[in-house]
């Protein structure tokens, strides 16, 4: 069974200064709240190379920049339908 959902965190010191360490726990939290484990794969990588853009969070191949948490709420209810 393939994942609906492949998100991608930078950890990057650039993002994870600007906020990822925060957003990757609010994406596991909204994961579990809304039942998605089953179809929502999560991973981190060390840099996206979009530094001055960051903090970045790629989403089924779509590299989203300037996150914020409520940004990141929007999306995510937006992707999962």
């Amino acid at each position: 069974m393939t994942k609906e959902l492949n998100i991608t965190v930078c950890l990057g010191s650039s993002c994870f200064a600007r906020g990822n360490e925060e957003h990757l726990s609010f994406i596991e939290q909204y994961v579990r709240e809304n039942n998605l484990e089953a179809k929502i794969d999560i991973s981190g990588s060390r840099c996206e190379g979009k530094c001055a853009q960051g903090p970045n969070i790629t989403i089924n191949g779509t590299l989203y920049s300037n996150i914020t948490r409520e940004k990141l709420k929007e999306i995510l209810d937006k992707v999962r339908g």
